[in-house]
């Protein structure tokens, strides 16, 4: 482990940190150039694997045939630690917006990256700045995108999953899309929200088939309670 200690702080924080200023600098002139499709997604992709690689961390994707490439979805993701975008980022491979914390917005450089690849900020701080969010959102999933989401709203502080807050599911009934469970499964165990750096593990991402929203599916409460259910078949009974 000591080793393992030595070549995280010489070798791999130095290459990821590189990849990420890389990363976000083709992204911000991609999409300058009016590349946002490919420019605002698949650098992203090809960091997050990046991240697992070098950390050491496998990822496993099941499910994957229970959805559409072409489909529009919102996706909602139990949070268990920092690999969870990683994982998500590299290996869900469908062309997705996050919607992610205000706060990230202020991360130099990167911040401005998400901004102009077309990553949904989400400001709770009034009715017309939640207009706003949704606004955002909408321009995504015109353009045909999906939207991923952490339910949860932060990172699980013990491993265990927690209640989910309304948001994503608003949005799915709000444009009559399908929900889709993702259950991230060994994240908290690679890096969980107290650890400042990953240990080589698995991580396994289990897609669920789709739930349906809007008027021919379900209300927003049995909604939120299938997604959840979902998500916690695919984790062990102690993190459920």
């Amino acid at each position: 482990m000591f080793l393992y200690r030595i070549y995280q702080i010489f070798i791999m924080l130095p290459i990821l940190a590189a990849a990420t200023i890389l990363c976000a600098t083709v992204t911000i002139l991609g999409c300058a150039l009016g590349g946002e499709k490919w420019w605002g997604f698949r650098p992203a992709s090809m960091w997050g694997r990046l991240w697992c690689l070098l950390a050491g961390v496998k990822v496993d994707v099941h499910g994957r045939e229970n959805i559409d490439p072409g489909t529009s979805y919102v996706f909602v993701a139990n949070h268990q630690g920092a690999y969870d975008i990683f994982s998500i980022y590299g290996y869900l491979r469908h062309d997705f917006r996050w919607m992610m914390k205000q706060s990230l917005r202020r991360i130099p450089f990167v911040g401005f990256s998400c901004k102009v690849s077309g990553q949904v900020f989400v400001d709770n701080s009034s009715p017309s700045a939640i207009r706003r969010t949704m606004h955002a959102a909408e321009k995504q999933l015109a353009k045909g995108r999906s939207v991923v989401v952490f339910p949860e709203g932060s990172r699980t502080p013990d491993g265990r999953l927690h209640a989910f807050k309304r948001g994503a599911y608003t949005l799915a009934v709000e444009f009559g899309l399908p929900v889709v469970p993702v259950t991230i499964d060994g994240a908290y165990h690679v890096m969980p929200r107290t650890a400042w750096l990953p240990r080589p593990g698995r991580i396994t991402l289990t897609i669920h088939k789709p739930i349906q929203a809007g008027a021919d599916g379900h209300d927003l409460r049995p909604l939120m309670e299938a997604s959840r259910e979902a998500i916690a078949s695919a984790l062990p009974e102690n993190e459920r």
